[in-house]
């Protein structure tokens, strides 16, 4: 499957950013024991390329693994060396189009109409609502009225009791951090981060 076909089969993307390289790894590892396999790290995390690498080489074909905050024509080519096998960015910029000629799909990031449409005729493989939490899914779903066929993927402070609202307005997937990974990549509770993730995983799933 293509990244989309995985995002529309999965319906969640988990987001760690941590300032702890060895908990940020320990977080990938206990996500996809409990079936959430699809993650980004954010290279604004602590050592995040290391632990690009590291969960690379450790988890290969148990994972779909992205790198976020991809912001420059540097950071593109240094996550694809890392091992990352799609990018996520905050807005269309250096870092996704470089990644896109590098042959890595992209999220990029958008909030207007205007920005989704210039995502997606960038080449974007869907398109990052960010921040969804100011308009939460109402706006997401007065953006699919003339986007039905772009695909959309809030991100931003979406909780458990909001994701079944934005899979009805459209989404394609949803991608969280803290409601999900909470404390565990700074190094915090791993078991309280297995049980939102089976939280999630039954959200996604109805």
């Amino acid at each position: 499957m293509d990244l989309l076909d995985i995002l529309r089969d999965r319906r969640l993307v988990a987001i760690i950013r941590g300032r702890d390289p060895e908990a940020s790894y320990a977080t990938a590892c206990a996500l996809v024991e409990e079936g959430v396999d699809v993650l980004e790290v954010s290279l604004t995390g602590a050592d995040a390329l290391h632990v690009i690498g590291r969960i690379a080489k450790a988890l290969g074909g148990d994972v779909v693994l992205g790198a976020g905050t991809v912001m420059t024509e540097a950071d593109a080519e240094a996550v694809a060396e890392a091992g990352a096998t799609f990018t996520v960015t905050p807005a269309l910029g250096p870092g996704a189009l470089r990644s896109i000629e590098l042959g890595l799909p992209s999220l990029i990031g958008a909030l207007t109409p205007t920005e989704v449409w210039n995502a997606h005729t960038a080449g974007a493989a869907a398109v990052k609502i960010f921040p969804a939490s100011l308009g939460g899914p109402g706006h997401l779903a007065a953006l699919r009225d003339p986007f039905p066929r772009i695909p959309l993927v809030p991100v931003g402070g979406v909780r458990t009791d909001q994701v079944a609202a934005y899979l009805d307005a459209g989404a394609a997937a949803v991608g969280v951090g803290s409601p999900l990974v909470g404390d565990a990549p700074h190094g915090g509770d791993l078991d309280a981060l297995r049980e939102r993730a089976r939280s999630f995983r039954q959200v996604v799933a109805r």
